[in-house]
């Protein structure tokens, strides 16, 4: 049986991916922000709490804070006061004494409990309490969501927008993270048009970098668009020598296929030490990596799904990194697959697929259908990538498979 070794030339997919990482290194410029302006930030600082949160013990219920003991000898104690948010009760509760309370309010000092308004009855200052109570009923302790020093956010972390409210929980007026990656995009060929342009006999939309640079906006990069370039050799080196003076990372899809009659190889070998690799992943075995003189560089196929799954794969993986932020995490999971599956050994298969729940309550996974590198479709239907590994052969309906959910990229 043949496999991904036996195939001259071609990488296999883990090889690639560690490869590629080892020969990327995160930045390491750093920034002061507000708050309010760092969200998908990536920290650079560890985040300890300077307080506890909640602050102090307080209610959460409207109604009266007492002393349990007090509850053992009477059922009917007096109001002396009330302990408003932001306004709390000055003094200490005496025995046979309660406090009306709101909800958030400083728990008064000699109050342990708090009793709801709906289990009492008021007789002018008179307050029968109706059912048996316990220690620390209705009572948030001080620290019991975040205690003080505790750490809170890592340095790595892509800050969202609950970790914003955490930040401005804790008294965090500013935070320092990683400045934003800057990431060049280009695409070659006279045949490519833009969306809203008209088509000659021989021309297709560019789509690619339309994908692309929604997914790096997702990701939280500066992405600086080159746009289409002709298929010009002054043209294309001037792009290139442009986009590694301004960005951290270069992207461009399509001319890296062997034989590809362009220019986008001969300019990349007199611009840096670029690798074409030919990977045993389907789609997208070609694929180009490596350093311009101030830049990494992504070469991309050119087919819709095999520049989308390459980059979501491999490049992506190696930006996040150079992001400085924590690796992706992606969710795998085993579950019965409902169709056949084509394959043949050798190449690491991300075929496209619906996860779903059956009648019978079991996840089970379905294709999209042809799985062809060109069919941006079979993407737009699916929710998952099957992963079929290079060794396996064609998979029949019922058998169990891998299947990676779609993360926020997709």
């Amino acid at each position: 049986m043949s496999d991904c070794c036996s195939a001259p030339g071609l990488l296999p997919f883990e090889q690639a991916l560690a490869n590629m990482l080892s020969k990327v290194s995160p930045i390491t410029e750093t920034l002061t922000l507000p708050i309010e302006q760092a969200l998908y930030y990536v920290l650079a600082q560890d985040i300890a709490s300077p307080l506890n949160v909640p602050p102090h013990d307080n209610s959460a219920m409207d109604g009266y804070a007492f002393a349990i003991e007090s509850l053992l000898v009477n059922k009917t104690l007096t109001l002396v006061g009330r302990s408003m948010a932001g306004a709390p009760f000055q003094g200490e509760c005496q025995p046979g004494e309660c406090i009306r309370i709101m909800t958030g309010a400083k728990m008064p000092d000699c109050c342990d409990s708090v009793e709801m308004q709906e289990n009492v009855t008021a007789d002018g200052e008179q307050i029968t309490f109706l059912q048996e109570k316990i220690f620390g009923s209705h009572v948030r302790n001080a620290g019991e969501d975040i205690q003080l020093d505790q750490q809170v956010l890592h340095s790595g972390h892509k800050l969202t927008a609950v970790d914003i409210g955490v930040l401005a929980s804790l008294g965090v007026a500013e935070v320092i993270v990683y400045r934003k990656l800057k990431v060049a995009l280009i695409a070659t060929g006279d045949e490519l048009k833009l969306p809203g342009q008209a088509l000659r006999v021989g021309d297709i939309y560019e789509s690619n970098s339309f994908v692309l640079a929604a997914m790096l906006n997702t990701l939280h990069v500066d992405v600086i668009d080159f746009g289409i370039i002709s298929d010009d050799f002054e043209a294309i080196k001037a792009a290139f020598v442009s986009a590694d003076e301004q960005a951290d990372a270069v992207i461009s899809s399509g001319g890296v296929s062997v034989g590809d009659a362009d220019y986008t190889k001969t300019v990349l070998d007199e611009l840096g030490e670029i690798g074409f690799w030919k990977i045993a992943m389907k789609p997208g075995k070609p694929f180009a990596f490596g350093k311009l003189p101030k830049s990494v560089f992504f070469g991309l196929p050119g087919n819709p799904v095999s520049a989308l799954v390459t980059f979501h794969q491999l490049a992506l993986v190696a930006l996040t990194k150079m992001q400085n932020a924590q690796p992706l995490k992606r969710t795998h999971l085993t579950v019965k697959c409902s169709t056949e599956l084509r394959k043949s050994p050798g190449r690491m298969d991300f075929q496209r697929g619906v996860l779903a729940v059956n009648d019978v309550g079991e996840n089970v996974v379905t294709s999209t259908g042809s799985q062809g590198s060109g069919i941006l479709s079979s993407l737009a239907r699916a929710n998952c990538f099957i992963i079929l590994p290079s060794e396996q052969g064609k998979v029949a309906a019922g058998e169990k498979v891998t299947v990676q959910l779609f993360d926020h990229f997709l």
